[in-house]
């Protein structure tokens, strides 16, 4: 970190220094029994560091309830399990906001993610030099199972990576820290309209920057994605794509102002959209003749991306998370997937 930081990388402040904030790491599940156990330990030595210690709450959306035996209390730190069946994403996510009503800051982490040592003192530490409303960390995969060449060729799980202290405008909640004070004052919540669909934590963020609220990178603060066997497949490579493009025109629209204001953002999304899927085609036709699989994985994704933009301009939703098989359904109707 930059020269500001008061980090130490070993445990809590020293004497004399000003106590942390009050601190909840938030980790929500669904059916991923093993990856909370492994998880969850780390969780434990990251609370540790912090002065008081960080709560550590388990957010259980499967509906029946099945990460409860994979939680155990620690002596020292707050681990709590929490139960949310209500189906999706957001739901689990706002619950987490509800069980911190006594914390100052929220960090929300994946399941099947690792953090490196001292992540959490890193991202409060960056926190503390001038409290933005968020801090954002980086996000590194690692693979179960090496995926094929086409994958690796397409670099699909290269995530970017800022400077420390670089502002930014979204951001996932797969290594994020909230100022839950900030949220509460703005009125902002994550939207379960994307609950099933993805996407209510790109939304929130966005909502969050248009609201004048700082979201900080902190570089340093790294987790380790476990990237699973069947999430290095063309198919959920692209897939995945058509669903970012997807949720990005729906989060677009969201924070249009008035119908004129959305007609304008519905016609820029065609635009762009379109401009996407000639490119990445183009692209796509160039790396299939050249033989150069790099521009084709790439463009195919492009493609992908501006096809799931022009879809959510007009109304469709791809349903990454539905529970009954259906994958597109027309806004409005996500609820019922």
């Amino acid at each position: 970190m930059g020269g500001s930081s008061t980090t130490d990388a070993e445990g809590p402040r020293a004497p004399g220094r000003q106590r942390d904030p009050r601190t909840v790491v938030a980790v929500l599940t669904y059916r991923r029994p093993d990856d909370l156990r492994a998880v969850l330990p780390h969780l434990v030595e990251q609370a540790r560091l912090l002065d008081p210690p960080a709560g550590v709450l388990v957010v259980d959306n499967d509906p029946d309830g099945g990460a409860r035996d994979a939680v155990a209390p620690v002596p020292g730190v707050d681990v709590r399990y929490v139960h949310e069946p209500a189906p999706g994403i957001a739901a689990a996510r706002n619950r987490a906001l509800d069980e911190c009503a006594d914390a100052d800051l929220v960090v929300f982490i994946d399941d099947d993610e690792r953090p490196v040592p001292a992540w959490l003192r890193l991202l409060v530490d960056t926190y503390l030099v001038d409290r933005p409303e968020a801090v954002v960390g980086p996000v590194v995969s690692e693979y179960v199972h090496e995926p094929d060449a086409w994958v690796r060729a397409g670099r699909f799980f290269d995530r970017r990576r800022l400077r420390t202290g670089t502002v930014t405008d979204v951001a996932a909640t797969n290594n994020l820290l909230l100022d839950v004070t900030r949220l509460r004052a703005l009125g902002l919540r994550f939207d379960e309209a994307f609950g099933l669909s993805g996407g209510s934590d790109m939304l929130l963020t966005r909502q969050l920057a248009a609201a004048g609220g700082r979201l900080v990178w902190c570089d340093e603060a790294v987790v380790v994605d476990v990237v699973p066997p069947d999430r290095v497949t063309r198919t959920w490579v692209l897939a995945r794509a058509f669903r970012s493009g997807n949720t990005w025109a729906r989060t677009s629209l969201v924070l249009a102002r008035g119908p004129r204001g959305r007609a304008a953002v519905r016609v820029r999304l065609t635009a762009q959209g379109a401009v996407r899927v000639v490119a990445g085609a183009a692209r796509a036709a160039v790396g299939t003749v050249a033989r150069r699989a790099g521009h084709d994985a790439r463009g195919r994704r492009t493609v992908a991306r501006g096809a799931g933009m022009l879809a959510g301009a007009y109304g469709t939703v791809y349903v990454e998370y539905a529970r009954d098989g259906r994958r597109t359904v027309r806004e409005g109707r996500v609820a019922a997937s």
